[in-house]
């Protein structure tokens, strides 16, 4: 409600008081700037007079900052508010409640929009069609389905941490999104609850999420006496422990970065022993060799280990035993032994640049082969045309094989995949049976909650577990109860 003390003086009206109160009331509470309160009032003030006098006169408002002065004159003579009338006052006041409204909104968009990607706090207030509306005190923001972890029940008056993911502007209100699924939502909590994160002491130099399940996040540190994973897994695990509640006991893998991709694949794959890694950059694709009784460690459960591991190291990841890994090369040996012209020098070279199976040499094509290799270009054509026919056949072979077990229309989905040339997995490569995606369903989630080693750690903590996995001195993993 507005109102002005309103005494007649030479020039002007004299409000002062009041004015300078109100405004000053509405700045701190609405967090808008007074300056366009002031412009807002002498809008209020301009519109009200044309309502009284009509638009065709000259009206001039003006308010003095300092003293709080109201100065209104028509075609030149000071007018006072009490010539105006009841209907303009109305006036004024719908126009002030509006301009109001919009600088509000237009504060709020300023304020919140600056703050994008960083961390914020409200309370759950209610759920909308499964959109969680949540108080930030000023206004309110939501937190779409998509948004939300998997599982997850948030109750009015439930203290939610969430990160702003868009501020949007529209014609009659601000829309905030947060996000607690984002990738980046987990970098601002390391941020916040390591000090050395946040004072850039320790870098967070990829980060692989599944959310509501696995998050993968490979770190290193500038001063070689701070060890970047044993900081962010704290004293007794008290900081990553404060991540994972936070995040609904979603699990966190802190793997060591390195620089080699062979070693930072290794760590990334942590707990699984790795035997060997074979790169091939043309294909940026990553060979890794593990033992039997690793293989499905090394995939982990639905695939999540080798999917979070390919992601955060941004290689293609396939694993493979020592037997697949032999038979992949003894099909490529004997393909190629079979074309005139490849000798073992040859054979040496293509193996040198990460090719280990005849589905390598298939997607590579005869250009790698020419331009690397050089290889004569008849040459190199019929080596990948002899390769193709090998993969087809093995894809093939192996259709017959899975048909035998499950019924033939996994022979419908090899041959069609072998006549496209969608060459993907073991399969296209050399017809391997792949059964990693049988054994990678076998093992709990605790197959892959911990590891060993200095290259890379594994931290399981959740509120059932008996004690915090740390890494000690020689950075091996240790379970304190």
């Amino acid at each position: 409600m507005f109102f002005w003390r309103s005494t007649e003086s030479a020039g002007g009206i004299d409000m002062s008081s009041d004015l300078l109160h109100m405004v000053d009331a509405i700045s701190r509470e609405k967090n808008i700037d007074k300056e366009n309160i002031f412009i807002d009032i002498e809008t209020g003030i301009a519109s009200a007079m044309r309502r009284a006098y009509g638009e065709a006169q000259e009206i001039v408002v003006k308010i003095h900052r300092g003293s709080g002065k109201i100065e209104a004159t028509l075609d030149g003579r000071p007018v006072s508010m009490v010539e105006l009338g009841r209907i303009a006052a109305q006036t004024f006041k719908q126009v002030m409640i509006q301009k109001l409204r919009e600088d509000e909104r237009s504060s709020l968009f300023e304020e919140y929009s600056k703050r994008v990607g960083t961390l914020i706090t409200g309370v759950a207030s209610r759920m909308e069609g499964g959109t969680l509306v949540v108080n930030l005190g000023r206004g309110e923001a939501i937190i779409p389905r998509s948004e939300q972890l998997p599982g997850e029940t948030h109750h009015p008056g439930d203290r939610v941490r969430a990160m702003i993911l868009d501020v949007r502007e529209s014609a009659s209100q601000i829309r905030i999104v947060l996000s607690r699924t984002h990738p980046d939502f987990i970098k601002r909590l390391f941020e916040a609850e390591v000090p050395e994160v946040a004072e850039r002491i320790i870098e967070i130099r990829a980060l692989a999420r599944e959310p509501g399940y696995r998050t993968k996040v490979a770190v290193s540190s500038i001063d070689m006496k701070v060890d970047a994973v044993g900081a962010c897994v704290g004293v007794r695990g008290s900081r990553i422990k404060n991540i994972v509640e936070e995040i609904n006991n979603e699990k966190i893998d802190i793997v060591r970065w390195n620089e080699s991709s062979q070693i930072l694949i290794t760590n990334a794959l942590k707990p699984a022993e790795i035997k060997e890694v074979f790169l091939c950059f043309e294909l940026g694709h990553a060979v890794v060799v593990v033992a039997d009784d690793q293989l499905s460690l090394a995939i982990g459960k639905r695939g999540q280990n080798v999917r979070l591991a390919s992601r955060l190291t941004g290689w293609d990841i396939d694993i493979l035993t020592p037997v697949e890994y032999d038979r992949s090369l003894d099909l490529m040996e004997s393909t190629l032994r079979a074309v005139a012209g490849v000798d073992d020098v040859l054979l040496d070279k293509i193996l040198a640049i990460g090719i280990i199976s005849v589905g390598d040499l298939a997607l590579v094509g005869a250009e790698p082969l020419v331009q690397e290799l050089e290889v004569p270009q008849d040459l190199a054509e019929r080596i990948v045309a002899a390769s193709e026919e090998a993969a087809k056949r093995a894809a093939v072979t192996e259709a017959a094989r899975l048909a035998s077990q499950d019924g033939a229309g996994a022979t419908e989905t090899v041959e069609a995949a072998a006549g496209t040339g969608e060459l993907g997995g073991s399969l296209a490569r050399e017809g391997i049976g792949d059964d990693r995606s049988d054994l990678s369903a076998v093992g709990g989630p605790g197959e892959a909650d911990r590891g060993d080693g200095p290259e890379g750690t594994t931290i399981d903590v959740t509120p059932s577990a008996s004690g915090v996995v740390e890494e000690d001195s020689e950075g091996r993993n240790v379970r304190i109860e």
